[in-house]
């Protein structure tokens, strides 16, 4: 057994766990040695920032060498199996023994497959890299698919891959329920017809995995934005766009092995029967709670860790960031929490302010960030904006929608209560970001302007300047 000891310790290659340690290259006394153990070879890191506004920042995942990192993060590849708080230090697969001032957790989620799948080696679940490489190999050889989920990663998959014939099952009445509403949802859906069309190119350095002597299991970090763009995930038919058919309201009743034609037969709640190649789950996450530890954490109802607005569990001296963990605070009107790379990255920054603060006996308090929800996406070939409660969420139906929608352009969605803006859904280059982020964070009473806030022949951008 190799014994380490370090001041921080970070556990999880993803963006949460990347931007905590990097953040505490900034906060932290340079005296402090930072250790980040990552399962992989490659790590998630955030990269070309722009701040669209106070909270707002639109910004890559770049999948890069853990040794690209900077050299005052020691980067370990292995697997944290036991923690071992009152003593301070973790033990992991490849037997190491790790010493700790204090722990950070960043070690994500797992795909949540559908309950049928039962082991099914021809059902993929998609969430982290290793799964997106499992993918690509195998619809090489499909001409069929089936996708499960109505999220960002389904609906990113049924609209980017080609030479395939894809069958799209979702509980909704709409597709991509995860993040927007039923008008979306058709503006969206017209973009389908033309699948295929002047995709965007992305342009961005790629790396592989590199070949290392550990016992491990290489599981790759969660996606981030844009991880479509970086892989081939086309069938077997040659120069077919792909078609895509959508089964609405229906969920995977019965899944089952054929000896022959196609490999998998499902049977939907609808009746329906549809015979494919491939299965591919995009239903959501679980925290990936798969150590062991002399205590026992305080869990929330989703089953992530328990954490207070600094970010720290039940256990002193541990604290959590990212899928793993359930933001436990009373959290300001109008911020949520939902799995996403951009909160990762700010949970993984606020977690290393807080461990930095507490090491030097200093008082911090939230990050601006926590203020308010925002989040900054790519569906169907679109910027997606989201700011508060976007979708009118917890807001008991007691809100009125100023819609404006171009076909083929834009579409805006402002979300308003008593005359004061709590959400905006803005799809496109609207150039609107920054004004109903003000707007939400401000309060102001709207109630004079009416509709006109969404005249087109008049710019609210200079308006509330």
């Amino acid at each position: 057994m190799t014994e380490i000891s370090c001041t921080f310790l970070v556990v999880g290659g993803g963006i949460a766990g990347v931007s905590c340690a990097e953040t505490l290259l900034v906060f932290a006394d340079p005296k402090d040695s930072i250790i980040l153990i990552t399962e992989s070879s490659l790590v998630k890191a955030a990269t070309n920032l722009v701040s669209l506004g106070k909270v707002l920042t639109r910004f890559d995942v770049e999948e890069k060498q853990a040794t690209s990192l900077n050299r005052a993060i020691r980067v370990l590849e292995d697997q944290l199996i036991r923690i071992e708080s009152e003593s301070h230090f973790i033990q992991t697969v490849n037997g190491n023994k790790i010493t700790f001032r204090y722990l950070c957790l960043c070690v994500g989620a797992r795909p949540k497959l559908i309950e049928q799948a039962a082991g099914n080696p021809n059902v993929i679940g998609i969430r982290d890299t290793e799964s997106v490489e499992q993918f690509q190999n195998r619809i090489k050889e499909a001409t069929r698919l089936v996708v499960v989920g109505n999220g960002g990663i389904a609906s990113e998959i049924v609209y980017e891959m080609t030479g395939v014939q894809v069958h799209w099952v979702i509980k909704d009445e709409y597709i991509s329920s995860t993040f927007v509403d039923s008008a979306a949802a058709k503006f969206f859906q017209d973009r389908l017809s033309c699948k295929g069309e002047q995709k965007a190119i992305i342009k961005r350095m790629r790396y592989s995995e590199e070949k290392a002597e550990s016992s491990t299991a290489k599981r790759g970090a969660a996606l981030g934005p844009d991880w479509h763009k970086t892989v081939d995930i086309s069938g077997k038919l040659q120069n077919v766009p792909g078609s895509v058919q959508i089964h609405y309201k229906a969920e995977v009743e019965e899944i089952q092995t054929q000896s022959e034609g196609y490999p998998l037969k499902l049977r939907l709640t609808d009746g329906e029967v549809i015979e494919c190649d491939l299965v591919v789950s995009a239903t959501g996450v679980n925290p990936a709670i798969n150590f062991s530890s002399d205590r026992n954490f305080r869990l929330g109802p989703d089953g992530g860790l328990f954490v207070n607005w600094e970010m720290a569990t039940s256990v002193d001296d541990i604290y959590a960031a990212g899928d793993v963990c359930y933001a436990g605070w009373d959290h300001a009107s109008h911020w949520f929490q939902m799995r996403l790379w951009t909160q990762a990255r700010q949970m993984g920054s606020m977690a290393a302010r807080a461990m930095a603060a507490k090491r030097a006996g200093e008082t911090i308090y939230q990050d601006f960030c926590f203020e308010m929800f925002n989040h900054v996406t790519q569906l169907f070939g679109y910027q997606v904006v989201l700011l508060g409660r976007y979708n009118g969420q917890g807001l008991d139906d007691k809100y009125e929608v100023l819609l404006r929608m171009t076909p083929g352009l834009e579409y805006i969605k402002l979300v308003m209560v008593a005359g004061r803006l709590q959400g905006a859904m803005l799809i496109g280059e609207t150039g609107l970001e920054e004004t109903c982020e003000n707007l939400i964070l401000n309060q102001l009473d709207l109630t004079p302007y009416g509709e006109d806030l969404l005249d087109p022949n008049i710019d609210i951008e200079d308006y509330f300047d």
